[in-house]
Order: C-alpha cells, then sequence, then structure tokens
C-alpha cells in the first residue's frame, strides 16, 4: 500500500524477561516452536500489504539480525523492502533516548521516502492485527495520531498508558502508566482503556512533535510520557478499538487478542495459549499464514517399539528434527530438533530447540531455551526448594533454564 511506511521498536532490553534475554533481545525471543516474537508484528503488516518496513534495533541485536536476514528478505520489488536499522548514534554521542528519540534519529529515513502515513508499532507483543483496517479509521477520522487500545485489568493499569474517550472515538485524557486511581471504563469500572503502544501519525504530524521534543531538555523523549499528552490537547487524536479488528479465519472468541509478553509468567501463559483445545492465538490459519524462518529440518518421528516405551506427543505442537524416543510429551511446545529419550515425561513444557533430554528425565512446567542438554535422570519442576537453589523461578513457578546450559552432568 502506497503512501504508508512502517517503523517497528525492536530495540527492547527486555531485563523481565531474563534469563531468555540474557544474550537476545526481546523481540529476538523464540514463541511457540517455529517463530520469534518479532515475525508477529512484521505478519501484521506483511498480511495487510504493507510492505515498506525499517526495524529499529538496539540492544543485543545479533540475533534479530540474523534472524531478520533468513525470514523477512524482500527482493525484488519497487519499494518493497523490511529493513533493520541498527542504532547509530545519527544526532550525537548517544544511543537511544526513549521510543520517540529512537524515531527522531531516524527521521531521515522519512523525509526520504515522504509518506503521507507512519506506522510506529512494537516489535515485542503477540497478536494478529489486520492494519489496514486501522489506517482506514486513522483515515476516516482525518487524524494526526490514531492510538491502538484494549480494556485490561484495572491491577494492571500501572503497565500501560491509560486512555479517556468520548463518544466519537476522540482521546480526550491520557495518563502514562498511573501509579494509583487510573480512569476506568465508563460501566466497566474494573477495567481501564490502554495503549497497545501502537501508532498511526500523519507524517508531518510526527516529523514536527518529534522535532520540538528532542529540543526539549526536561524530556523523557518518550511516546507514552511526552508525545502523545502533548498532542491528544489539540483535538486530532483518535483511539481505535483494535477489539473490532478482524480477520478472515478467525474465530469471535480470538478478537481482541493481545498478550504483552514481557515477563516469563506472561511468555509462558501464551505459549501454552496455543496448545489449548479451542486456542484463542490460531497459528493454523491459512487466511494469516505466520511466516517465519524454517531451518531445513526432517520431519517429527515418534518412536514406538514395546509397550512400556512408547514414543507420543500429546496435545503438544511439535517442530520438525524432533525425536521422541519411547517417552511421552504432554500439553508441551517442542521447538526444532528437540530428542527426548526413552522412559522420559515432559509436562507444560516450552523447548525452545536443539535440545537433548535423557533418558528418565522427569520435567514440568520449565521453559527450556535453545542448545540446552540434560543429563538422564534428571528431575525439574517436582521439588520448588530443590529447584531454586540450582535455576531461575518466577513468581508463578515457572523454571527456566538458560540458553547453552548443560543440566545433571556436574553431579553424575
Amino acid at each position: 500500500m502506497s503512501g504508508v511506511l512502517t517503523m517497528v521498536l525492536a530495540g527492547g532490553e527486555g531485563t523481565r524477561l531474563a534469563p531468555l534475554t540474557g544474550i537476545r533481545a526481546k523481540p529476538a525471543v523464540p514463541f511457540g516452536g517455529n517463530y520469534r516474537i518479532i515475525d508477529f508484528v512484521l505478519n501484521n503488516f506483511v498480511n495487510s500489504d504493507l510492505l515498506q518496513i525499517f526495524v529499529i534495533t538496539q540492544f543485543k541485536s545479533h540475533s534479530l539480525m540474523k534472524h531478520l536476514g533468513r525470514a523477512w528478505r524482500v527482493s525484488g520489488l519497487t519499494n518493497r523492502f523490511i529493513d533493520p536499522i541498527p542504532a547509530q548514534m545519527q544526532t550525537g554521542k548517544h544511543w537511544y533516548l526513549g521510543t520517540a528519540d529512537a524515531i527522531y534519529q531516524n527521521l531521515h529515513l522519512i523525509e526520504g521516502l515522504d509518506p503521507e502515513h507512519v506506522c510506529v508499532f512494537g516489535g515485542d507483543h503477540i497478536y494478529k492485527m489486520d492494519v489496514r483496517q486501522m489506517l482506514d479509521f486513522h483515515r476516516h477520522n482525518k487524524a494526526k495520531l490514531t492510538v491502538a487500545a484494549i480494556p485490561v485489568p484495572v491491577s494492571q493499569a500501572h503497565e500501560f498508558g491509560v486512555i479517556e474517550v468520548d463518544e466519537h472515538g476522540k482521546m480526550i485524557g491520557f495518563e502514562e502508566k498511573p501509579k494509583a486511581n487510573p480512569k476506568t471504563i465508563p460501566g466497566r469500572p474494573d477495567y481501564v482503556l490502554a495503549s497497545m503502544g501502537n501508532y498511526i501519525f500523519e507524517a508531518k504530524c510526527l516529523v514536527d512533535v518529534l522535532v520540538t521534543d528532542a529540543s526539549q531538555a526536561d524530556s523523557k523523549h518518550d511516546f507514552g510520557h511526552n508525545i502523545i499528552p502533548g498532542l491528544y490537547p489539540q483535538g486530532e487524536v483518535y483511539v481505535y478499538d483494535f477489539s473490532s479488528n478482524r480477520i478472515r479465519g478467525e474465530s469471535e472468541s480470538s478478537a481482541g487478542y493481545w498478550r504483552d509478553v514481557g515477563t516469563i509468567d506472561s511468555y509462558y501463559e501464551a505459549n501454552m495459549d496455543l496448545i489449548s483445545i479451542n486456542p484463542p492465538f490460531d497459528v493454523y490459519n491459512r487466511y494469516w499464514p505466520l511466516r517465519s524462518y524454517t531451518p531445513p529440518m526432517p520431519p517429527a518421528k515418534f518412536v514406538h517399539d514395546e509397550t512400556n516405551r512408547t514414543g507420543q506427543a500429546i496435545s503438544s505442537m511439535v517442530a520438525s528434527g524432533c525425536i521422541v524416543s519411547g517417552a511421552i510429551v504432554y500439553q508441551s511446545i517442542l521447538g526444532y530438533n528437540v530428542h527426548v529419550h526413552s522412559h522420559s515425561y515432559i509436562e507444560k513444557c516450552v523447548l525452545m530447540g536443539n535440545n537433548d533430554i535423557g533418558r528418565g528425565c522427569r520435567i514440568r512446567r520449565a521453559i527450556i531455551d535453545k542448545d540446552v542438554k540434560i543429563a538422564p535422570g534428571t528431575i525439574i519442576g517436582e521439588d520448588p526448594v530443590h529447584d531454586k537453589a540450582r535455576f531461575h523461578i518466577s513468581p508463578g513457578g515457572v523454571v527456566v533454564i538458560p540458553k547453552g546450559a548443560r543440566i545433571g552432568f556436574e553431579e553424575a
């Protein structure tokens, strides 16, 4: 679609997702067996036929850049691209000072293409959106800025920008991450209307407000703290109801599904959503394909040969290259090239790929990062006291094993 440029903010450090972000940016964290978190926002734009995309990176970007180069190359089409843009200190000897500064330091990219509208979206959420519908809403209202929003419980209001809106969809109030007494939705006292961090700007407006913001020494140079509060009183900021977005092939129950996988527990729960009986997020919708990098791997294999040694996966997702050899995998997600050896039992786990699980292991409610090898007979997830002494454990009790770890061999 001509006249529309997209800037995806994918430089997040993701400290709350540690240790999964120990060596990679949050958008590069594997998700759902086949994907990286960044894939979901990129699929939204590609499936919406919006193919002028800059991906703004910063922290620990090597893994992310490598994935973008493998999975998201666009060639042979004039003015169609998905280009990663590393932090380059364009305006001085400092990295990005905030989300607004990340775009300001790349204004030359906007000015070079001269778009009519600029989409500024986050790169670290799990959801599906036909961006064209939000763009139609933005154009219909002749908005300077349109902000996508969803209802969230009051208890989570401190994590979001909280919006007030009139009957016409115009923003009449905004508070970034309120510490107390957030404005609730009329008639729904237990919910607030929260910004998703997805914005569509009129291009000239975006350039003007970023230039002004950059000149203010006391600014945090952040969209939530500075840009939106300074812009909405002028009366041309509108709020798009994400729950109204419809995608062909999606059930009504999936409308409005959006997950901020910013913590270990929210990341784990979003993965578990994929394998529920009626998943609220469906990766199998043929009308909304989810692209990613697919390595050259053989099909998954399940080895059966004895009545007490049957390889099986139940209510699970298993990627290519996996071998389940006389073991049971239950309500789990296995990424590429996972080998689960005989008499092991894996329950409600997320294995990111290239893992080797030895004979006779029992592992429950764990996230196992890539390249982890676990010794035969290892038990994880059954003794919280013992696990806490060895591993990182989330507030929700999920055990996390970092990339490249070798578990149990030092004890053998």
